[in-house]
């Protein structure tokens, strides 16, 4: 019988690049949803979802990932990032289902100068990293046979990430500012997709918190730089500015570059490097 897997937050990134791979996965039958389809904050509708369609493993790709809304959106924040993973934990507990849970380098307050490891004390700096905190919470108290899976500065060449916004910003601009002073990773979604997919496929059952972004270490100033210059645009001048001079609602980690070691020893998996995965994505993109 085939393993029935439900993909919540379907018409995000991360949902379309797994959309993209179920032809490579046909031991699979994929549930795709998205908030019309289901609600997790619902707990009945949760419930009865799993009821009807025999769900055996979940990938919640759903979330409110607004960040600087989420400071004046608190309850849908919360809603959707600590209600929903609790009630989607339920409901796999119930049914003996397996979750597969995306969190964030954003529980981190990025006060270290070393990659944080899967225990790093956590300390979220606003409303969107704590609702992702809590929701991570919620999972750990309520089911066993979970992967909560933290990643990073994600993008792809679906929906609006950063990626996608400098593309549009450098068809018509001589000239931008960006901040130079947040370091992390930038981490295309169809990589994390392969991960998750093949968890499910080897029937992993090492559960627990895993990092997963693309090897390296940039700024979003290096990021925007690379984008352009992967995409031939030598017109366009970047400039690089401290985070004060570009102030937002939601305070973010200066640093947060994630430890991967778990996830490549445990999963024997191989990381591509970010500027390479920006590389193919630009290209699939031209």
């Amino acid at each position: 019988m085939k393993n029935k897997v439900l993909i919540t937050g379907a018409g995000g990134q991360l949902g379309q690049c797994i959309k993209d791979l179920q032809a490579s996965y046909s031991d699979f039958e994929f549930c795709f949803t998205d908030v019309q389809d289901l609600d997790i904050s619902n707990e009945q509708d949760v419930l009865g979802f799993f009821e009807t369609n025999q769900i055996r493993w979940c990938i919640n790709c759903a979330a409110y990932t607004a960040v600087d809304k989420a400071e004046s959106d608190e309850k849908m924040a919360y809603d959707i990032n600590a209600i929903g993973a609790k009630n989607l934990a339920m409901a796999c507990q119930v049914h003996k289902a397996k979750l597969i849970h995306i969190s964030t380098d954003f529980v981190f307050d990025g006060a270290q100068s070393v990659p944080y490891s899967e225990e790093a004390q956590t300390n979220p700096l606003g409303v969107y990293g704590d609702s992702k905190l809590q929701g991570e919470l919620e999972i750990q108290a309520k089911l066993k046979e979970h992967f909560i899976i933290r990643t990073s500065w994600l993008y792809s060449e679906y929906g609006q990430n950063f990626l996608k916004t400098m593309l549009k910003l450098g068809e018509d601009r001589e000239a931008l500012n960006v901040v130079g002073d947040q370091v992390g990773t930038p981490t295309y979604a169809g990589d994390l997709a392969i991960v998750l997919l093949d968890i499910i496929k080897n029937n992993t059952e090492q559960y627990g918190i895993y990092h997963f972004s693309n090897e390296g270490v940039a700024s979003w100033y290096d990021f925007a730089r690379a984008i352009f210059d992967i995409q031939g645009n030598d017109r366009i001048k970047v400039g690089n500015i401290p985070s004060e001079a570009y102030p937002t609602p939601a305070k973010r980690p200066s640093f947060s570059v994630l430890d991967k070691a778990k996830i490549k020893k445990q999963l024997n998996i191989e990381i591509p490097y970010w500027r390479d995965s920006l590389y193919k994505v630009i290209n699939q993109i031209k």
